[in-house]
This record gives C-alpha cells, structure tokens and sequence, in this order.
C-alpha cells in the first residue's frame, strides 16, 4: 500500500512539474485586464491593489533574493511597437527566455535581480498604450511593497532605461524610503514639451497637452519632484547620450537640476549609444553602474 502511494505521488508530481514546464514556455499574454484567477500568485507574480485600481505584476528573480539586505529592480523602456504583435511573435516573451534574462543580469551584477514586467508587458496585466499615466506607477510602487514583504528584501537599487527610467523616477517622486540607488538611463522627462520636440522632429502634426501615448494628463516625475523623499545615503544617477533622438538630453539634464535644486544627490553623465536614434547605450552601462552603486563604488 506505501509502495503504491508513493509511486502515485511521484507521477503526480511528474505531471505537475510537466505541466509547469509547459507554462513555462508559453507566450506570456499582453493587454489583459487583471482577473486574480489568471495572475500566478505562487509563482512569480503579486496582485498590486492601489487606491485607483489593481493588477496582475509579473517578476522574474535572478539570483537568491531571499533576504538580501540589497537588490536591484529592473524596468525595461516602451514596448509600443511589441504591444500589438501577437504574443508568440514577441521575442523572449516566455517565462523561461523571461527568467534566463534575469539570471544573467544577476550572474553579471554579482546581486539579486527582480526583473519586473512594467504593465500590459511579459505577463502582467493593464494596458500598455496607458503607459505614463499614474495608474501605471502606482500598480509597480505597490507591487515593489509586496515584493520586498514576500522575499524579506532590504533596500532596493531601481534601474531602468528609457520608459523605465521614467517609472523609476515616478516611484521615486512617490516617496518611497527604501531606496539605496536610482539609475535612470536615456529616460523621458517634461513628457509634454518632449512630444512637442519629437513630433516637430518627425514632421508630425503638432498635438498641444498629448503625450506621445495620444493621451492627456501624463504623470510626469519633473512636476512631481516634491514628493521625493529626503535621504542624504541615496544616490540618483542619469545617464544619456547628446544626439539621443528618442529622450532629448536636454529634457534628462532639466530633470536632474529640477532634483537638485529640490536638495538631492543626484549625477549626470553621457555615454556612448548607438546610432541613429544614440538611445540605446552600449555595454550594459545601466546595469553596471547599478550594481557599483549597490557595493558603494560610486
């Protein structure tokens, strides 16, 4: 009778972890409305309530982030051209390409890496053509809660490139304390008069008062510095190119002196990108100055 209990546990857990593998390698969806009965809670997701609404988050960890006294939080820029694709067609889009993206992230920053889908991307819910809209910021501000209480983290080191690096700022303009680092790369700030100077670079028709989303009322961070909380230990770090043609340098520097004048530590630096749009910076830079940042190198 033991016998045959354990050989049935054994094929149960053979089909268990069959079927997790074939999740796994599933297209993650795009666009979908929260529905608690699709968001994985048990396996790398946390359901965000916020004042305003709620959403499924999807995370993948790289590295041991069980309680890590530091870790880095990862947000990629716009995926506006992916969005409307059909999600096996999105490169990477599976929680398997998703999870080896943030092992070698950990493996290359020597620290525990969350890798975290901003909304309506990799697997988490809402709409990604919202983007920039404060439902976005407050959705990833408490998910980052529920993801520090479930993993016991200490402080965080947020990164993030382009779009990313504008939620990082918004977070930041949120108030959170828990923050030991900020690296924004090629982020879009003064989202107004950034869509005014794209548009008028493009020969686009000009649109007064509308993001480059086609929506109204952005959240943008430089309205909002204020709300950063005061800490004399953290360091906010910027990092651009001066021909970008996606996030006008101009509009980062703006930002940064905004920040500064607010009394905070803050640094501006260019780096090399590549062309023609000089948006994406080479070697990984980001992620490198992330984690010197973590080991108090910078």
């Amino acid at each position: 009778m033991l016998r045959t209990l354990t050989c049935l546990a054994l094929l149960a857990a053979t089909v268990a972890m069959a079927a997790a593998a074939g999740t796994f390698a599933e297209p993650l969806p795009w666009n979908w409305q929260a529905d608690r009965q699709r968001c994985p809670v048990s396996d790398g997701a946390v359901w965000a309530d916020y004042p305003q609404g709620e959403e499924c988050i999807r995370y993948f960890i790289g590295g041991d982030v069980e309680g890590a006294p530091l870790a880095i939080v990862m947000l990629r820029g716009d995926r506006d051209f992916l969005m409307n694709l059909p999600p096996e067609e999105i490169t990477a889009n599976t929680a398997q390409e998703q999870q080896a993206l943030a092992d070698e992230a950990a493996r290359r920053a020597g620290l525990p890496v969350l890798l975290v889908s901003r909304p309506g991307t990799y697997g988490s819910s809402g709409d990604h053509g919202h983007r920039r809209q404060e439902s976005e910021f407050l959705a990833l501000d408490a998910a980052l809660d529920l993801l520090r209480a479930r993993h016991g983290i200490g402080r965080l080191v947020l990164l993030g490139h382009s779009g990313g690096a504008t939620a990082v700022a918004a977070l930041l303009t949120l108030g959170r304390t828990d923050v030991a680092c900020a690296v924004m790369t090629s982020g879009a700030f003064s989202l107004l008069e950034r869509a005014r100077m794209v548009r008028e670079q493009n020969g686009m028709e000009p649109r007064p008062g509308f993001d480059l989303t086609g929506l109204p009322e952005p959240y943008d961070p430089l309205e909002h510095v204020d709300g950063i909380a005061h800490d004399p230990e953290r360091t906010m770090i910027l990092i651009g190119n001066l021909n970008d043609k996606v996030t006008p340098f101009s509009l980062q520097i703006k930002f940064a002196r905004a920040v500064r004048r607010a009394g905070h530590k803050v640094r501006m630096a260019t780096y090399p990108a590549r062309p023609p749009k000089f948006h994406n910076l080479g070697d990984t830079i980001g992620l490198t100055v992330a984690a010197r940042c973590a080991r108090g190198e910078l």
